[in-house]
Parts: structure tokens; sequence; C-alpha cells
């Protein structure tokens, strides 16, 4: 019997223990990347080290791999017109030299009171699949 309970209290105790360390992923928590709120405009841009057409691919490949809607898309002019979280939303491709671009995700509404885990997942998308961007590159 005694055997029992110290099995079952050792359990209870590495259970109490993991919980924080389970629960702290990256600092953001779900609630916080669904909860809509004020998204500043900084959030929505960011320039990495690819050619605009390069990164106006990965943009379509974002969307698609999100499970967002593609309402229109502008190869010529590098915007992609999508909805997510029945809201809409604009993705610009501008080419800033021949090896950067940037790519800036506005609502169409000019609201920026929206869940902020659909810029910061589409973000995610591209740096996990090999794009760089130009704010993580390390100063020299």
């Amino acid at each position: 019997m005694e055997r029992t309970i110290t099995s079952f209290l050792t359990f209870c105790l590495f259970i109490a223990i993991s919980i924080p360390y389970a629960a702290a992923d990256d600092g953001i928590s779900m609630s916080t990347l669904i909860t809509p709120q004020n998204v500043s405009f900084n959030t929505c841009t960011r320039t990495y080290i690819l050619p605009a057409e390069k990164l106006f691919y990965m943009a379509i490949a974002s969307i698609n791999a999100n499970k967002f809607n593609i309402e229109e898309i502008q190869s010529k002019t590098g915007y992609i017109l999508f909805t997510a979280v029945n809201k809409e939303y604009l993705a610009s491709v501008v080419q800033v030299d021949s090896k950067h671009s940037m790519l800036k995700i506005t609502p169409t509404n000019n609201n920026y009171f929206f869940p902020p885990g659909v810029v910061l997942n589409f973000f995610r998308y591209i740096d996990l699949n090999g794009a760089t961007p130009m704010t993580d590159l390390p100063k020299i």
C-alpha cells in the first residue's frame, strides 16, 4: 500500500513540475494569438533576403498552409488578397533591391484590431521554410 501511495505521489509531483515547461513555448500563448487586439504596423511588415518573385511564391504557399482563402492574385503588381478569420487581408510583396524584398500584410479596411496569429503564423511559415528575415541577421 505504501508503495502505491509513493508511486502516485511521485507521478503527481512529476506532472506538477512539467506543466510550466509544457506551457512555455516561445512566450506567446495560444489565447494571445487568437484574441483580437490592436496590432502595430511594424508587426505586419518584414524584409527578407529573397528576390521578390520567390517571396511572392512563398507567400502563396503560406496562405495555403495556413488554410486561408485566396480571393485574388496579381502577380505583376505582387499582391494577394486573402480571407482569414472572416476578414480580408492584403499581402503585398515589394522588391527592395535584387536580393531583398519586403512582405507587408495589412487588413483591407485599415482596422488593425484583429488576431495577431494571422500575421505571425504567416511569417512563421516563411521563416521555417528557408527564408531569412533581415531582423534576425547578426550585427557585424
